[in-house]
This record gives structure tokens, sequence and C-alpha cells, in this order.
């Protein structure tokens, strides 16, 4: 029995999950420094800074691996800016903002302008002679 030949995964879907993966890591971090600093308003306890921490872990890993469709990559950019909302409780994520947001946004406008550069190199290498030329 042969291996199975892989689904080949475009360079968004590559490199998007990257992104979400280490920014999966981030997002965790920051609802630790969220709770720590206490910087949710009073009637808010603490301890949902660790709460939506945890969740944006579990979405974004999730989200990593449903790049392959376009419903996925969507989810991707409202995570991108439910982070940027952080922001409003500690100015130091829009830090990460930045940084992610700038790296998911290469991973998905320049990504697939390299895959269909990519992609239109390869129908011009398999295009078949024509005769008589």
């Amino acid at each position: 029995m042969s291996p199975r030949e892989r689904r080949y995964r475009t360079l968004p879907e590559k490199v998007g999950s990257v992104v979400l993966g280490f920014e999966a890591i981030v997002a965790f971090l920051a609802g630790l420094v969220i709770y720590g600093l206490g910087a949710l308003p009073d009637p808010v306890a603490p301890w949902w800074g660790i709460v939506a921490g945890s969740v944006l872990l579990v979405l974004l890993v999730a989200t990593s691996g449903a790049l392959r469709w376009a419903w996925g990559r969507a989810l991707g950019w409202i995570l991108q800016l439910v982070i940027a909302a952080g922001a409003f409780f500690v100015p130091a994520i829009l830090l990460i903002t930045l940084v992610f947001g700038g790296m998911w946004a290469f991973a998905m406008i320049g990504g697939a302008r390299i895959e269909a550069r990519v992609a239109a190199t390869r129908r011009e290498t398999d295009a078949p002679d024509t005769p008589g030329a």
C-alpha cells in the first residue's frame, strides 16, 4: 500500500498558521498580564483576563488549522480585531496588534500574491508546446 499524497498547502495557509500559532502564545500571556495588573474595570473580576487569554489561545490554534477554507481566513482577521480591542485594557497590547497584525496581513495578502505568481508560472511551464511554432 503506497502512502497517500499530501494535500498542497498554499503559502498563506502555511505562513498564516505559523503566525497564529505564535500569536496564540502571546495572547495567552497578554491575558495573564491583564490579570496580574488588574487592568479590567471594577465590576469585572480580574480572573477574566486569564479566561480571555485562554479562549484566544484555543481560538487562534483552531483557526490556524482552518486556514484552508475562506471562513478560517476571515476568522483570523476577526481575531486580529479582538486582540486589538485588548489595547483598551492594556495599551501595550497595541504592540502585539501591530507586530502580529502586520505579519498576518503579509501572510494573507502578500502570500496570496506570491501564490498567484507561482500558479501562473506552473501553468506556463506545464502548458504543452503549440505545434508549428
